[in-house]
């Protein structure tokens, strides 16, 4: 039985499969001054009872890890990397961007930009290729080689170079249902090792005041 979760984006996404059967998913949105995540392990009990499961039952868990809201991406990796050690699961951890990728298809290759801050971005061109300057991305971009997949606040900006662009928030999207795609593609990365859940921390976390 395969879990997934993401709390690392705009909202926390959990998917539960058992191989290629999806057997439920939840979407969970912040509650006023409330961040999604803190919804996530009460969530993942209730999706687990709805199809009368018990943790004891998940043998493998994958989850997002990151970039992302460092909050997120802390949640996502400590609930995984803990339920697996008591569970003894298989883990795999997808990077954000791996996700994004796949929101949307076309002919082009996509292009996967999340806000970096700093003027930077994170981007994804068939790889994490990590925080890059605005404008240097905006020349990857007027290559017109790529369908960019991005945020609203990314949007903002590469909307007016290119017509081939989409903010996933747009789309509603059930990222669980992709991050268990990709699982089951990558099946001979999964492993006993839950240390091997790191966040991925492409830039520092940033510092209040800084």
């Amino acid at each position: 039985m395969l879990l997934t979760f993401d709390t690392s984006l705009d909202k926390t996404y959990i998917g539960l499969a058992d191989g290629y059967k999806l057997l439920g998913t939840k979407v969970l949105e912040n509650q006023g001054s409330t961040y999604h995540s803190t919804y996530l392990m009460s969530s993942i009990t209730e999706l687990l009872k709805e199809n009368n499961l018990t943790p004891q039952d998940i043998t493998e868990i994958a989850t997002n890890v990151g970039p992302g809201s460092f909050t997120g991406i802390r949640a996502c990796t400590t609930v995984a990397r803990v339920m697996a050690q008591q569970l003894g699961c298989k883990v795999l951890g997808v990077s954000s961007l791996e996700i994004l990728s796949r929101v949307k298809r076309t002919g082009k290759k996509p292009l996967v930009l999340l806000d970096a801050r700093k003027n930077m971005a994170y981007v994804w061109d068939e790889e994490v290729l990590g925080a890059i300057a605005i404008d240097d991305v905006k020349e990857m971009v007027k290559a017109d080689e790529y369908s960019v997949i991005c945020d609203d606040n990314m949007y903002k900006i590469f909307s007016e170079i290119t017509d081939d662009i989409v903010s996933y928030t747009s789309l509603n999207s059930n990222l669980a249902e992709i991050l268990i795609s990709i699982v089951n593609e990558r099946q001979k990365e999964l492993t006993t090792d839950w240390r091997t859940l790191t966040p991925l921390y492409i830039q520092p976390p940033p510092v209040f005041g800084k």
